[in-house]
């Protein structure tokens, strides 16, 4: 077994105790499982085994060095959406040609950097407009390269996930509309700058029904033999992520699925296969440790259970209105009641669970906020002057920091006196 499981009445990562963690680190803070973290990869690269094809990891998800470098050991590459992500990538080892460049709005000194990478460059830049395409092939002929390019499509599909992180409606900022996309595609091929290596489509996160997936597949295959026959050849198609995860423990695809849902179309193309799965990869990898720090009740009998991360740890409750099990690491003896899991923030929403079953809970019981190893970290803020939480990297024979807790002066180095 590996992961988070309960032990002797009391919950535990990779045999190594969540209570010895917090009480070393303090609270709150993050604990990732190595070891579920390979299953998954493995998982993964395992379903897609009979058809050559690259799991660019999409680091948006988390991109902590050490679970990016754990990421590459294991053979991934890596999917960037800034700058600021090409340069994470590549000091956790990987080379520019591992590296595909997504993003809806790359700034002009971003592009330079992904085109000025050597010689190779980066395995292709997703292009998301004509005017992206413009500058990309501007920059290109400037420093004297040719860039690789492919085509971001919005297909005018729907995720059937949540509307703020669905992305492939025309009504969504992501990409170039299906119906344009053959013409940049003609025009990208005729630019000295640029060279057209691929297509792509992500059409959604969390997406937990396959049907979205398979659509987005079969449109991706069908644009590249209509550039085929334009005289445009294509090396890989990319089908993006999006996989979902089960936050409150119902059904969702499985790898195996996933793949019989997209690998048909994409065979029978005879092109590669790219992917850029992050949340389903690390987020059931994750927990987010905090400590209950006061006990408030409300009009009609409800509690307040006041705990010491809030938003500014994990924004994904407040955003979205997203759910994340919530239980006492060590729980009580007791019935359980109903309350509001509430963070510190001095923001009405700052709370991260609402009409919550919980054991009987006192303040100091360490609680922990599950399936939190994407979009947790990464989406944190400074907001009331709160420092980033440190987070840990568990092994079975083992435990440690991987990043430390932020200070104060850390929090003002920066700033101007």
């Amino acid at each position: 077994m590996y992961g988070f499981f309960l032990d002797k009445h009391t919950l535990v990562c990779d045999g190594q105790s969540l209570e010895a963690i917090a009480r070393e680190v303090g609270t709150p803070c993050y604990v990732y499982s190595a070891p579920a973290i390979r299953a998954r990869y493995q998982e993964l690269d395992a379903a897609f085994a009979g058809h050559p094809h690259a799991i660019h990891y999409a680091l948006k998800a988390n991109s902590t060095l050490a679970v990016v470098r754990l990421l590459r050991e294991l053979g991934a590459h890596a999917d960037a959406n800034s700058g600021g992500e090409i340069d994470v990538a590549l000091r956790a080892g990987f080379a520019p040609g591992e590296i595909v460049f997504t993003g809806v709005g790359k700034t002009a000194a971003e592009i330079e950097r992904a085109v000025g990478m050597g010689d190779v460059g980066l395995k292709a830049i997703n292009a998301e407009s004509f005017g992206e395409m413009d500058r990309i092939d501007q920059i290109a002929r400037r420093l004297g390269t040719k860039a690789r390019v492919a085509v971001r499509i919005n297909p005018d599909i729907d995720a059937l996930s949540h509307p703020g992180i669905s992305t492939g409606r025309k009504t969504n900022k992501f990409g170039v509309a299906i119906e344009d996309a053959r013409a940049m595609c003609r025009e990208m091929a005729r630019r000295d700058g640029l060279h057209v290596v691929g297509l792509h489509v992500h059409v959604g996160s969390q997406i937990t029904k396959l049907e979205p997936l398979r659509r987005a597949a079969e449109a991706l295959v069908q644009l590249a033999a209509e550039l085929e026959g334009d005289g445009v050849s294509i090396e890989h198609l990319d089908v993006g992520g999006g996989l979902g995860i089960s936050y409150d423990g119902g059904d969702v695809p499985t790898a195996a699925e996933y793949a019989a849902a997209v690998l048909p179309a994409i065979k029978a193309s005879g092109r590669s296969l790219v992917l850029e799965p992050g949340r389903v990869i690390v987020g059931p990898a994750g927990v987010l440790l905090t400590r209950v720090v006061d006990m408030k009740p409300q009009p009609g009998g409800k509690a307040f259970v006041i705990a010491d991360a809030g938003m500014t740890e994990l924004m994904r409750p407040a955003l979205y209105g997203a759910y994340h099990a919530i239980q006492a690491v060590t729980p009580r003896a007791g019935a359980t009641s109903t309350v509001d899991v509430v963070g510190p923030v001095c923001e009405t929403t700052d709370t991260l669970g609402a009409d919550r079953a919980l054991t009987p809970v006192e303040v100091g019981d360490l609680l922990a906020v599950r399936d939190a190893g994407a979009y947790g970290s990464v989406m944190g803020s400074n907001y009331n002057r709160r420092p980033f939480p440190p987070e840990v990297l568990v092994e079975k024979d083992g435990w440690r920091i991987i990043r430390r807790r932020q200070t104060i002066d850390d929090l003002l180095q920066t700033e101007l006196a």
